[in-house]
Order: structure tokens, then C-alpha cells, then sequence
């Protein structure tokens, strides 16, 4: 949505550091402000603490020794949109028609409030209604025991639900008949888990936050910590001065690269701060798969492998060794020397101890798997796996975007299958169901009929924004659980609901007392996490109430839902009963709580079908970007979290007071004919010949690497094709749009 406010931001230099005085400052103001001072500063010290709330952001883990202040500049805003005062009640939606909400940008829908209470739109209305619980949920049971077959409903999650709701909502799919749960996960670290599951055997990272301390070398690529973790930088920051050397990988320089100025030490307040990265390399999008194939072929070439590990725990090295570099087409890809390549390579093979690091910069590429596979190479090649201060680290979004996986949020029917079927006496179908791509798919076809996203923003945070929207609005009913408003209650099916719950801070109390939900953290480690604050309306469940409630109207008493509802003991025994590595679940949460099992952290075991960590052979390749066009990836800007818009400042990179800015190389804009601060449209091209443009963006000169470009995310989601994919994941490809950029209003 683009609007004045968004279009002519002031802009200044990059930053070079992160956080310090005026990250504390920054998060002090958001948290304080919307919650109000009693109220915020007791969100605060609460914020992951043994016994607190875990935070509703990123899923970085917490330290064995917490501080008083164990949050970021980001959590504090997190909570302070959660703790806001501000709600968007039934007067709210009778002043305002869903036509007006729609054309109101995302940081505005968000600064609305909190929903207060359940809320309906009916069929041809323009507007949203009170509506009673029992009527929401009757009317859901109506529309869903009327479809044609199970399939016609789709059942999405967000990675901030917990452990409990989690495993209640997949329970409530399968019973009813259907697969069909993507999740947020089909958008981010998808790739990840085909790659890791298919190479270990486990499709989850191998390190925990001691190996991150103890390492050698860490190396960070494809991710941006300084924004999206920022907790993370703590644990950099501990490495170094134990230390270990950071080689950073990616197109941008940015701040939480660079250096950190830890606001909880006098180093960091009065100081230069840590500096982080010993190396830099600024690699064009899409080259990490060359990069690492490279690699791996200079270690090969020195003999810096270990054989003894390769022998006794891997299969397939034979046919990766096979495989050359092409150095005129790796250092095409890459747009790095081989000077840099020889150099980065030579901080693997000085290593004894070195951890790789990646995000949504490797994970959205059309070749991401395969890219995710050449780093899991160059660790087999090294014995990387099963020792302490090394392994892989996925760094995953949101809080617990894990363990909702865990938890059997997936279209595919997990393992533990049976004994869900065993514990419930129900029969789960064998077929796997829609991802988040095929959910569009089918409910822009008219397979699907029925969508409930339990969380999340599901409009904002998928591709190809038009056909999104589209489908939703094709809906018999649209069902958003939701803890605010946001993009997705503007575009509604023929009926519409938005259901309000309970926030992570606040208190959950229910017929057996007070009640505490758990959630599993990037590393496996599964803790606890206890609101303390007011609810701000008396009309808001919980998600495990909801879930239960919902699944007594679909179905009737024939699952223990009111036992799930009166008592959260009751889901965490049967979780205990049902998936691995949850023996003993309601005992061993308590306090700090428990790591999961994780074979080839804990002995070298794989669970792959031979019993071995698996080589790949995948023939590296990069984007073919046409003449006269760039490579675009989206991003956050430092005032979001996935597609919660805080704010309309980017601190770190130099934008304050917008968003609809496009980064480019300065070389590339002189051959482009493009001036600095000119206003822009963004299209994209796909092999479908379909135009997809975003309008308006101000061109901004910055330090990226040639012939790349980038933009804020979900701004840039109309450019995504629905059909342009990860091979093997099918996560959509937002970090690899081919565009041209052209005069705005052309």
C-alpha cells in the first residue's frame, strides 16, 4: 500500500554498529509508551525469565545465567505492541468499513490495537459485528461439516502458537479428516528442514548456544542478526572475546555484522564496542551455492578433510569428490575474487571448531535446498558434526516456529502418526496436504472452501500478493485467530471471522488455575512461559480454549477437549504419550527445562535410510539475470518483525520515515540511467510473462553487492510469483526476482 507517508523518507549514511545507547533508548520508547509505564516496565522483567513469558519474537535461546534486561531492542517492541492499550473493538469496526481498513498501510492497521472481542463479517457487508463465542463456533462447525470432504478446509498456524495449541490444532485437523496445515515454516526455513532431514537424518540445527561460545570459527550467512536476532549478537560478542574469528556472508554490509555495542556492558555504553567480522565477503544473490562448492573443493585439494570421520559416518563422498570448480563461472556467481574464496576457505581449514549459520537469505532461493546441502558438505568434509563448538545452525524466526513442527504442524503426516491414532482412536489419512503454496492454489481453484489461520498474517506474508488476496476473498469463510488487526482481516471470504486471544504476556487462567503453555527455541530446548499480565479484554481465550471449544462444536465429546481446555496438564500428557522425546514432559518443563534428543549432536547417529551423514552432488548454478535488469531480495527493515510493522524507521541502513525505498548498487543505477532519489517502479519477471509491479519506490544508493537490488518484505510480495518456488520445498523465491525498474507512473 503505498501512501505519502511511505514514499519520501529522509535517508543518511548506513550505520556500522548495532545497538548500544540508542538501541535501549529506541526499545525504552515502544515499550513504556503504548503499554504505559507500569504496565511495560512489568512486561519487561518478566520477558524471558525462568519465570516469565518467552519472548513473542525471535526463537534465539536463552542463556543458562539470564540478566535482568534478557531481551532486545525488537522484544521491547514486541511486547509493546502486544501491551498496548490501544483496542479495536466493536466500535472501532462500526466507524470503520473493511473497504476504508483496506486501504490503510500495515504499520496503521497495526497501531489500531488489540481485538477485544470476537468479531463477524457477514455475507455482503462491508463492515465487522459482535458476534457471540458460541455463535463463532456453531457458524465454523456449520460451514466445515457442509464441505464436500475435509480437504475443502485449510488449517494454517503461525510459528507463535505454543507447544499445547499446537498439538490441539493438528489434532483437531486430523480428526476432522484433513492434512491440510501449512505453516509459516513453508515460507522461511522449509528448505532447511528437506536439506538437514535429508543429509543427518534430522531436519533441525545440531549446535546449542554453548557451541556458539566455544567455536572457532562462525560463520554467518544469509542473515542479518543485528535485526532479526539481535539477541544473537550477545552470543557473537562471547565467541569473540573467547576467541573465535567470524567470517560474514552476504550482500549487504550490515551493522549487526560489523560490530556491537553491547548496551549491558561498559565496553558497549562508553566504548567502541565488539567487532564482529573478521571477513567480509559481499556475495551476489544466489552465488552461496558456487561459493560452497568451492570451498570444499579447496579443502579437498589440502587435504584438510577429516578422513577418519568421513569413513566411519558418511556415504556418497565418492561421487561429491568427483566434482570440479569452474572458477570463471564461481567467480561470475559470486561476484568475489578467488583471492577472497582461497582466503575463506583457508579460516575453515585453520578451524577445529566451526559452526555455519544461515537464515532466509540461503532458504528463499530456487536452489536453496541444494545450497543448504553444499554447506552441510564442507562440515561432513571437516568432521563439523557431533563435537563441541561445531555443528549447523538454521537461525528460525519466529518464537516457536520449531516446535509447532514438533507438534506436528506439517502437511506431512509425521512419524509419531500411529500413536496418535493409538492414543485418540482415531484414523489420520495417509495423504500429505497443502503446503502454503498449494493452500493458494486450491482456494484460488475452488478446492478449498474453508480457511482458519490460527495466528499470523497470512495476506501479508505470502507471495504473489494479488492471487493471495484473491483466494481468501473466493472463501465460503475466512477464520483469522488473532491478537491484533492486520492485513489479512481486510480481505475476508463471503464470511469472515476474527477471533481474539490471549497474548504470550498475558495471564491464562482456567477452571484448574493458572495455566502456562511451553515452546521449543531454535536449538531444541523446550521451556515454559507464564503471562503476567492483565488480559486487555474479558472476551479473549486462549488458543488452547479456543482450539478445544471449536473442536467440541466440530465434533462433539469424542476427544477430551474440555479436559484440554480446564487443564493444560491434560494436552502435555498426551504430547508425552504421543511424540518422541516428551517422556516425563509436565516434570522435566519445569524451571529452565529440557533439551530434545538430536542423534548427530549427541553421538554421531543419523536417522537417514543407510545410517550415515549423506554427501550431495548438486551441480551449482546462479540466477541468469537478463541485460538492463537487477536481482531483488526483500528484507525487513529494523522496525519490523516478520509482517508486524513497528515503525517506519530503518536505523541501521540509513531510512527514517518510510519504507517504499529500493537499495541498489551505485554503479549498476549509473548504467541504468537511474538517479539517486528517484522514484521508481518495481516489475518483475517471470517465465509465465505475467507483469507484476510494485509502484513508486525511491531509489536509494547503497553499498550492495553488482547487479542486486533490495526492498522491504511483504512491500515486495506482489513481485513473487506464485509459481517461482524452491526445488523440493516450495518456499517461495523472495531473496532471487528478477526485475526492471522503471520511471514511476511510466
Amino acid at each position: 500500500m503505498s501512501t505519502p507517508e511511505h514514499d519520501d523518507p529522509s535517508v543518511s549514511a548506513p550505520k556500522r554498529t548495532a545497538a548500544g545507547i540508542p538501541g535501549v533508548v529506541t526499545g525504552l520508547r515502544y515499550a513504556l509508551g503504548k503499554p504505559g509505564v507500569t504496565r511495560g516496565a512489568r512486561a519487561l522483567l518478566r520477558i524471558n525469565q525462568a519465570d516469565g513469558f518467552d519472548c513473542p519474537g525471535c526463537a534465539w535461546p536463552e542463556p543458562e545465567h539470564r540478566s535482568t534486561a534478557e531481551f532486545c531492542e525488537n522484544g521491547a517492541k514486541a511486547i509493546a505492541e502486544e501491551a498496548t492499550r490501544n483496542q479495536a473493538d466493536a466500535g472501532f469496526f462500526a466507524e470503520h468499513s473493511i473497504s476504508e481498513l483496506a486501504t490503510w498501510t500495515d504499520h496503521r492497521l497495526g497501531r489500531a490495537g488489540r481485538i477485544s472481542r470476537p468479531m463477524v463479517r457477514r455475507p455482503d457487508s462491508d463492515h465487522y459485528e459482535a458476534i457471540s463465542w458460541n455463535d463463532a463456533f456453531a457458524l465454523i462447525a456449520e460451514q466445515l461439516t457442509g464441505l464436500d470432504h475435509p480437504d475443502q478446509a485449510v488449517f494454517y498456524t503461525s510459528g507463535r502458537t505454543s507447544n499445547e495449541a499446537a498439538f490441539c490444532y493438528q489434532l483437531l485437523a486430523r480428526a476432522f479428516g484433513t492434512n491440510n496445515l501449512p505453516d509459516c515454516s513453508n515460507y522461511c526455513h522449509e528448505s532447511s528442514g528437506v536439506a538437514l532431514s535429508e543429509t543427518i537424518g534430522i531436519g533441525k540445527g545440531s549446535v546449542t548456544l554453548d557451541d556458539i561460545h566455544q567455536a572457532d570459527l562462525l560463520v554467518i550467512v544469509g542473515q542479518n542478526p543485528g535485526t532479526n536476532h539481535p539477541r544473537m549478537l550477545t552470543a557473537l560478542e562471547k565467541a569473540k572475546k573467547n576467541g573465535a574469528s567470524i567470517l560474514a556472508i552476504n550482500p549487504m554490509p550490515e551493522a549487526g555484522l560489523l560490530n556491537f555495542k553491547n548496551p549491558q556492558t561498559p565496553r558497549g555504553v562508553l566504548g567502541g564496542g565488539t567487532p564482529l567480522a573478521d571477513q567480509f565477503l559481499r556475495i551476489k544473490l544466489g552465488g552461496d551455492h558456487a561459493l560452497f562448492t568451492a570451498i570444499g573443493a579447496l579443502l579437498r585439494q589440502r587435504g584438510a578433510i577429516d578422513t577418519a570421520f568421513i569413513a566411519e559416518h558418511t556415504s556418497g563422498y565418492d561421487d561429491y569428490a568427483d566434482s570440479t570448480v569452474d572458477w570463471e563461472f564461481t567467480t561470475a556467481a559470486t561476484g568475489l575474487t578467488r583471492d577472497e574464496i582461497e582466503a575463506a576457505a583457508d579460516r575453515f581449514a585453520d578451524s577445529d571448531a566451526t559452526i555455519v549459520c544461515w537464515a532466509m537469505g540461503l532458504t528463499q532461493h530456487t536452489e536453496a535446498v541444494a545450497t543448504i546441502q553444499e554447506i552441510v558438505n564442507v562440515q561432513l568434509l571437516r568432521g563439523m558434526i557431533g563435537r563441541p563448538g561445531a555443528g549447523l545452525c538454521p537461525v528460525r524466526g519466529h518464537s516457536n516456529v520449531q516446535g509447532d513442527r514438533t507438534m506436528g504442524i506439517w502437511e506431512v503426516p509425521p512419524p509419531w502418526i500411529p500413536a496418535l491414532e493409538s492414543e485418540f482412536g482415531i484414523e489420520v489419512p495417509a495423504e500429505a496436504g497443502y503446503h502454503a503454496v498449494a493452500a493458494i492454489d486450491a482456494m484460488r481453484d475452488g478446492r478449498a472452501r474453508v480457511f482458519i489461520g490460527l495466528g499470523g498474517n497470512f495476506a501479508a506474508a505470502s507471495p504473489d500478493t494479488a492471487v493471495t488476496e484473491a483466494a481468501l476473498r473466493q472463501q465460503d469463510l475466512t477464520v483469522h485467530i488473532s491478537t491484533t488487526l492486520n492485513r489479512s482481516h481486510v480481505v475476508p471470504g463471503r464470511t469472515g471471522l476474527i477471533l481474539p486471544v490471549l497474548g504470550r504476556t498475558e495471564v491464562d487462567t482456567q477452571a484448574a488455575g493458572t495455566q502456562f503453555v511451553t515452546v521449543e527455541d531454535s536449538m531444541s530446548n523446550v521451556h515454559a512461559s507464564r503471562g503476567r499480565l492483565a488480559p486487555v479484554s474479558p472476551y479473549l481465550l486462549s488458543e488452547v480454549a479456543l482450539i478445544s471449544r471449536l473442536g467440541t462444536a466440530l465434533l462433539g465429546d469424542t476427544l477430551p477437549w474440555r479436559e484440554f481446555e480446564a487443564d493444560y496438564r491434560a494436552v502435555r500428557q498426551h504430547i508425552a504419550a504421543v511424540v518422541p522425546g516428551f517422556d516425563d514432559y509436565e516434570h522435566r518443563v519445569r524451571g529452565t527445562g529440557f533439551t530434545l534428543p538430536h542423534p548427530p549432536r549427541d553421538g554421531r547417529r543419523f536417522t537417514t535410510p543407510d545410517g550415515k551423514a549423506r554427501f550431495s552432488h548438486n551441480r551449482p548454478t546462479a540466477p541468469q539475470v537478463p541485460a538492463g535488469r537487477l536481482l531483488l531480495q526483500s528484507l525487513r527493515s529494523h522496525d519490523q518483525y516478520n509482517t508486524t510493522i513497528y515503525g517506519l524507521d530503518d536505523r541501521y541502513r540509513g531510512i527514517k520515515g518510510g519504507r517504499r525505498v529500493v537499495f541498489c548498487n551505485p554503479d549498476d543505477l549509473t548504467e541504468l540511467g537511474i538517479a539517486a532519489d528517484d522514484h521508481v517502479d518495481l516489475v518483475s519477471e517471470w517465465p509465465d510473462g505475467e507483469e507484476r509491479r510494485a509502484e513508486r519506490f525511491r531509489v536509494v544508493p547503497y553499498p550492495i553487492a553488482a547487479g542486486c537490488a533490495a526492498t522491504y518484505f511483504p512491500e515486495a510480495n506482489p513481485l513473487v510469483a506464485l509459481s517461482a518456488t524452491a526445488k523440493r520445498s516450495n518456499t517461495p523465491v523472495s531473496k532471487a526476482i528478477v526485475v526492471r525498474l522503471e520511471p514511476a507512473g511510466r
